[in-house]
């Protein structure tokens, strides 16, 4: 089964220095249709203006994984980390018991272009902790790279959730297919770009959700950036 989610079907927010687009319920924009997808709880597309941020503030028991399109991003946290993000670049934070971080537009001018996802933990309660790791371009061309995972394998981040994300660059008469573990939910999100998943042509902000299906094909690309998200079955 395969249920397309367009670009303007999702929330969005215009503060002025942020313009943010939500797939799932988040801050004002409430949608029990869309509150989450097995532990894929918030994709947030968010453009920040040059020199603008968001200011220290806390999270707790979720996995915060952020994915730079353009520009860069510029982190500090409670924990003691402080780093720059770009383009190519995944940054994890396991938020825990508690933790305090701030997220700023790395540059006075230019606008830092990004997705911001959140998945659920298997377990509340587990101690706060950060990761970042790069994958080039070349890394993600024409094949889903994994790029987070509950063991870090491959050189991934490593969430502690029953998920993994993969990031695919398609063009042209590239093609890339993901085989589905039996009962596991896949939610593809098209970052930039078009292509067709399973088929179905999807535009940059589209996502398509995928139960009991065996492969997940994307294919027909235009310039498309992909994340495809492995996931497993909430309980309730």
């Amino acid at each position: 089964m395969i249920e397309i989610r367009r670009s303007a079907e999702r929330g969005h927010a215009n503060h002025g220095w942020l313009d943010s687009y939500h797939s799932f319920s988040f801050a004002d924009y409430r949608d029990p249709e869309h509150v989450h997808f097995g532990p894929l709880r918030v994709i947030n597309e968010d453009r920040i203006a040059g020199g603008q941020g968001f200011g220290t503030h806390g999270h707790r028991d979720m996995e915060i994984v952020t994915y730079v399109l353009e520009g860069a991003l510029a982190h500090r946290d409670s924990m003691g980390n402080g780093s720059t993000i770009r383009p190519g670049d995944v940054q994890r934070m396991s938020a825990g018991t508690g933790v305090m971080h701030s997220e700023f537009n790395a540059s006075p001018d230019e606008e830092a272009h990004l997705l911001q996802i959140w998945v659920i933990p298997r377990r509340a309660g587990d101690q706060p902790g950060y990761e970042e790791k790069r994958f080039d371009a070349a890394d993600k061309r024409g094949r889903l790279r994994v790029v987070a995972s509950p063991d870090g394998r491959d050189g991934s981040v490593t969430i502690h959730a029953d998920a993994s994300i993969y990031a695919a660059l398609i063009d042209g008469a590239e093609t890339a297919s993901f085989a589905v573990p039996d009962g596991r939910l896949v939610y593809v999100h098209v970052a930039r770009g078009s292509l067709t998943v399973n088929g179905k042509v999807l535009q940059a902000g589209d996502a398509a959700k995928l139960s009991d299906t065996d492969t997940v094909t994307l294919e027909q690309g235009n310039q498309a950036e992909v994340l495809l998200f492995d996931l497993g079955r909430l309980d309730g």
